[in-house]
């Protein structure tokens, strides 16, 4: 906490992977390479652990929203999302309970999930404080915040002309969402999290996927909201900003609604250098390690040199925690997994 705080100086650079574990089939790897049964965060003993509500107690029949067949491998989560698995690690997002409604009556009288109801916060809030009194930076997650969590129930190209051309649902679906969002973080603010982690991909490599005005008339003010509801209840807590992508343009716009920390700074789409000099006084950082580039097609050799070149810019100061840009796959050698965790913790 010290060191993502800026504080003086740290006695060392803070460092996990991208939420503390690997894909499944990655993660066999792992237990086959360490021979540990142990999660990823306690066998690297990792700066940071994550908590989550309890699962839900809300028996919640979606099947009538979605007008087709159900095959039976289909999995649907509590915001009524169903994905399939596939062969690669990343489920497929094929049905969104949202997708057929056309008023904003509809939305609003949709079950949404529970996730506002204090009895899934009351195991997390122990769990919270056994970690901090091992010494852990504990990370509240509310990632897929608004953006993501959208689309994902009304599918990504009817939400983005909703945006456009239907702006009543896309406000209705935006303000549900929010209103859960804001009663979880003033849950993870009374729980005492160190970190609330929040996250919208809503950029592109090339850019925001939007316009500014859109941005701003959607999701701007609802993000400061939730950040609003979390720091009265704790002003100390600590607001994690998730995005993906290019995210130069809208570096400012999460500044300006409390973000403190931003990640994953990807830097295959992003000029770290630019961004640090720019920020350094305004935010911390989180993230710089490329999966894309070193930690995919370098050598061992050539990532452990970026993750000392990476904090050599970012974490002299403090104000950084070193990780991967995204989680870990099987394209990522583990000789490189394995260089990465050595040289951090060399840090």
């Amino acid at each position: 906490m010290t060191a993502l705080k800026r504080i003086g100086k740290p006695d060392k650079t803070p460092f996990e992977i991208s939420w503390g574990t690997f894909t499944p089939v990655l993660m066999k790897t792992y237990h086959e390479k360490t021979g540990s049964d142990l999660p990823p965060e306690e066998y690297f003993n990792f700066d940071t652990r994550f908590v989550l509500p309890a699962p839900t107690k809300q028996k919640t029949d979606f099947t009538p929203f979605f007008k087709d067949p159900l095959p039976g491998n289909l999995s649907i989560d509590e915001w009524g999302i169903g994905s399939l698995p596939t062969l690669y690690e990343i489920p497929d997002y094929m049905h969104h309970p949202l997708v057929k409604m056309s008023t904003a009556e509809e939305i609003n009288n949709y079950p949404w999930p529970d996730l506002g109801e204090g009895y899934r916060y009351i195991e997390m809030a122990k769990k919270t404080k056994i970690f901090q009194d091992r010494g852990y930076a504990v990370c509240g997650e509310l990632y897929q915040t608004i953006f993501e969590t959208a689309w994902l129930m009304r599918n990504m190209q009817p939400f983005l002309l909703d945006l456009i051309l239907n702006e009543d649902i896309a406000h209705a679906i935006c303000e549900n969402i929010t209103q859960i969002r804001i009663k979880q973080a003033r849950f993870y603010a009374k729980a005492g999290v160190d970190i609330i982690r929040l996250g919208d991909d809503m950029v592109s490599q090339q850019g925001l996927m939007m316009s500014r005005e859109t941005y701003n008339t959607f999701f701007k003010q609802r993000i400061q909201r939730i950040i609003r509801a979390a720091k009265e209840i704790n002003p100390d807590v600590i607001i994690f900003m998730h995005c993906c992508g290019k995210v130069e343009a809208i570096i400012d716009d999460f500044i300006d609604v409390g973000v403190e920390v931003l990640n994953p700074i990807q830097p295959e789409c992003n000029d770290l250098n630019w961004i640090y000099k720019k920020y350094k006084n305004k935010l911390s950082f989180w993230g710089g390690i490329g999966v894309q580039s070193v930690l995919f097609e370098g050598t061992p050799e050539q990532v452990a040199l970026k993750v000392h070149e990476t904090n050599e810019l970012f974490g002299k100061h403090g104000g950084f925690l070193i990780a991967p840009a995204h989680i870990l796959d099987p394209a990522i050698p583990w000789d490189n997994i394995m260089a990465f965790v050595d040289s951090a913790k060399d840090l």
